[in-house]
């Protein structure tokens, strides 16, 4: 299985901030979304990716007067993407060595979606039930 594997089923959109946004406004859009990070995009090219850990490990150490900054500020600007034709397993390794839970997709140098450590570990699991399955079958003589 593929990154491009799961975009197929997932979709390519991807929320995304500019780098001036309020971090108050870019945690209600977590919120709203329900999902764990966005992108940050200046003219279209990834600055960085807010995560809500990002959020609140720095509501820990400084407080509540950090979300009137910009996002730019707390946003983690080393970028780690993938590739549409990397593994899934090779995409699970990254996040698990680099403590990371979402990663960018790109493409000829575009965006092409972003994927979550919980959209690889559902592809997986899948693939290792159809290979429980394929076994099975070959077991019964079916």
């Amino acid at each position: 299985m593929l990154v491009a594997d799961i975009l197929k089923t997932k979709g390519s959109d991807v929320v995304a901030v500019p780098p001036t946004m309020a971090v108050s406004d870019a945690a209600k859009l977590l919120a709203e979304k329900r999902i764990g990070s966005v992108l940050v995009l200046d003219k279209e090219k990834i600055a960085g990716i807010l995560s809500e850990r990002d959020i609140v490990r720095t509501l820990a150490a400084e407080g509540a007067s950090c979300l009137d900054g910009p996002v730019s500020r707390l946003m983690t600007a080393k970028v780690v993407t993938c590739r549409p034709d990397q593994s899934i397993g090779d995409v699970m390794e990254l996040m698990t060595t680099g403590r990371f839970r979402h990663v960018p997709v790109v493409e000829d140098g575009h965006l092409a979606g972003m994927i979550s450590i919980g959209d690889v570990v559902k592809w997986r699991l899948e693939e290792a039930q159809e290979e429980v399955r394929q076994m099975a079958a070959y077991v019964s003589g079916a």
